[in-house]
């Protein structure tokens, strides 16, 4: 028998994100049919986390594959799964449980990033890039460390998509907050910004990022403002649910390569695939010891043996 996998959601007080989530589990259960597949809400939705391990253990589960349906590791990734997982493993001791990694920004989450800005803007009518402001707009989290993904995403869209500028905002939580954010952002002076929500699924947070948008729009009708939509169901984040349960089952290396650009396609870096990884430094390699230059041939990547 295969390992099972445990989806496990946040769950949402709006019943339209937990929809959402659930279609994600059927297409995942549709596309191996000869796993099990279940799936379990922190709060807000059923069924709870220990009732989906208990149907995965009914149906002959020997081994479980929890999966976060997360795309950050805040409290939730960190203490809560784990935590229950605890518990389950203490319930059903013959039963092994690997738990899985957040979905974090892999490669196919940036692509699909891509892919729903591209999607609004193509729907809208032509402004440079040079003169649009990108704001990607996260959950906000007490973990600076998913904060600050938030931040670093917004970067790389911004260098690889060619935008004007760009900023983090978050809809709870931390600072900036997103009423704010476009306050500061419109002083700029872009013609249009791009407001794009960093959330798997719809539910009340993402919904809140829309009306404020569109309130803010309407008292501002010098610029334009465009919501993008959120990831939502794709091939893509199923191909990366798929690598995520192998990474569970069979372990991950140490290193992080995910967001590489020598090794994968992010976007506006599909070039830098598999270029040779030298030093750039040869200008200054060796000087500083006895004021003369020292050649020592290519530097390598420390990064990547």
């Amino acid at each position: 028998m295969k390992p099972a996998v445990l989806f496990v959601g946040h769950g949402s007080r709006d019943p339209e994100g937990t929809q959402e989530f659930c279609r994600l589990v059927e297409q995942f259960r549709c596309a191996d049919p000869g796993r099990i597949v279940e799936h379990g809400f922190l709060e807000f939705a059923r069924p709870v986390l220990t009732d989906a391990v208990e149907r995965c253990v009914a149906q002959g589960a020997h081994t479980v594959a929890v999966l976060p349906g997360m795309l950050m590791a805040a409290g939730h990734a960190k203490n809560d799964i784990p935590s229950e997982i605890h518990e389950a493993r203490h319930k059903y001791p013959d039963v092994h449980f690997h738990y899985g990694r957040h979905l974090h920004l892999h490669s196919k989450i940036l692509e699909l990033c891509r892919l729903r800005i591209e999607e609004a803007l193509a729907a809208a009518r032509p402004v440079e890039r040079k003169d649009t402001l990108l704001l990607v707009v996260g959950r906000g989290s007490s973990d600076p460390d998913a904060n600050a993904d938030v931040g670093k995403l917004a970067r790389i869209l911004w260098e690889g998509m060619g935008f004007g500028w760009a900023a983090a905002a978050y809809i709870g939580v931390t600072t900036p907050l997103l009423p704010e954010a476009l306050t500061r952002c419109h002083r700029m002076g872009f013609a249009r910004i791009v407001v794009f929500p960093f959330f798997l699924f719809t539910g009340v947070l993402e919904k809140r990022i829309r009306r404020l948008t569109a309130e803010f729009a309407e008292r501002h009708p010098e610029a334009e403002f465009l919501c993008t939509g959120y990831l939502n169901v794709h091939p893509l984040l199923l191909e990366v649910f798929t690598e995520r349960i192998e990474e569970a089952l069979h372990g991950s290396p140490n290193m992080n390569c995910e967001l590489c650009k020598y090794r994968v396609r992010l976007p506006g870096f599909e070039h830098a695939v598999g270029q040779p990884q030298v030093g750039h430094h040869h200008h200054v390699r060796g000087i500083g010891q006895d004021g003369q230059t020292h050649t020592h041939g290519h530097d390598h990547h420390h990064h990547h043996p």
